[in-house]
């Protein structure tokens, strides 16, 4: 295996760095749940200017073609700033339902639903997490497809949908006779009803985490995404490379928490000598170092193997779990280096902090790719 980047990756990193240092980083200030979508727009539209944009979609669609290890290297650099993937239109939910729709959409729906989205001019959200229901364990799905003619009934409760707030459509997982399937449901659908926008944790989800109710919601047969009882697979076709992209984007909030607390370490005066160089800050920041730097090696063996057209079910698993705990010790102790300087929001530490912590709970939490990984480890022989 070759870790080098090529003159082509590494210049695009460079060109995202620049483009975050310059023109992202700087409007983190004025970042607002209320502006953020308005900011993103105003982003996207300079990031298309840098030649930055849509960096996972193929040239055909408007997007730069790379390699899922050239993404690595590139949506790691983006996510340094919270508001970087979205200005590359490289953020989550989007992406994951981008590349769904490329890989299982027919050409119709293509151009209804994944072009718009491409372009960056609507969002979409991923509906599947139901309250009692389907979300790690997604055998629980209760909401329900009822055959009607040439029609779909939908009806059942989706909650924590990720942008439903002004999504346009949304991807929703309901059981039909044929078992789960993947229905493409616009916003203004009769019967569709956005009940709430969920209070959490993090605020820098544009349209926050959504509940929804679907009640007598007809939709047509040209609504089903990809064939009619293949919804789980589809969902595991989104959710594996998902939860890897997800891994690239939190890397770099990892590595500007870091940053930032080397450099407050090196200013800061602290009992007779610089932070820095006290060895529990030494040895907190190698750790950090040591860390994301084995998480970085696990994202790119990951993508090496998705570009050889490999499943990546146990790898994606595995960095889920290390990498999500990785960037939490990350930014917890760059949090503690910094002090109350970091728990303020002079620094982006206290927001990194807060919108961190449920990346260990959505595409699974840690405790169930854990046991996914040892059943695999111990019943299907696996090598460590």
């Amino acid at each position: 295996m070759d870790f080098s980047v090529d003159r082509e990756t590494e210049a695009l990193r460079e060109r995202v760095r620049t483009f975050l240092e310059e023109r992202v980083i700087p409007r983190e200030r004025e970042a607002t749940p209320a502006n953020l979508e308005a900011l993103t727009r105003t982003l996207q539209e300079e990031a298309r200017a840098w030649g930055i944009f849509l960096p996972h979609m193929p040239k055909a669609l408007g997007g730069l073609g790379l390699s899922w290890t050239q993404l690595a290297v590139v949506l790691e650099e983006a996510g340094r700033s919270l508001l970087g993937p979205r200005a590359l239109n490289a953020a989550a939910p989007d992406e994951g339902n981008m590349h769904l729709l490329h890989k299982v959409a027919s050409p119709e729906q293509k151009k209804r639903y994944l072009e718009p989205l491409v372009a960056g001019e609507v969002r979409s959200g991923f509906a599947m997490t139901e309250p009692m229901g389907a979300g790690a364990d997604p055998t629980l799905l209760k909401a329900t497809a009822k055959r009607r003619g040439r029609k779909y009934v939908l009806n059942g409760r989706k909650w924590f949908t990720t942008g439903a707030e002004g999504a346009a459509f949304f991807l929703v997982l309901a059981r039909a006779e044929e078992g789960p399937t993947l229905f493409l449901v616009e916003r203004d659908s009769p019967g569709l009803k956005l009940v709430r926008t969920i209070p959490t944790m993090d605020h820098w989800s544009i349209g926050g985490h959504g509940e929804l109710v679907l009640e007598e919601c007809e939709v047509g047969e040209d609504a089903v995404l990809g064939e009619v009882g293949k919804g789980f697979a589809y969902a595991e076709l989104r959710l594996d490379p998902a939860r890897l992209t997800h891994c690239m984007r939190w890397l770099g909030v990892g590595v500007r928490a870091t940053e930032l607390a080397q450099d407050y370490a090196l200013r800061r005066d602290s009992f007779g000598k610089k932070l820095a160089e006290h060895q529990g800050v030494q040895f907190m920041i190698a750790d950090s170092h040591m860390e994301l730097h084995a998480a970085r090696l696990m994202v790119w063996h990951a993508a090496w193997k998705l570009d050889r057209g490999e499943r990546i079910r146990h790898e994606a698993s595995m960095a889920k779990v290390f990498v999500s705990e990785a960037v939490n010790r990350a930014v917890d102790r760059a949090v503690q280096i910094t002090g109350a300087l970091g728990i303020s929001e002079d620094i982006p530490l206290s927001i990194f902090y807060r919108e961190v912590r449920p990346f260990r709970i959505y595409d699974g939490p840690s405790e169930v790719h854990r046991a996914s990984v040892g059943k695999r480890a111990l019943f299907k022989g696996l090598r460590p």
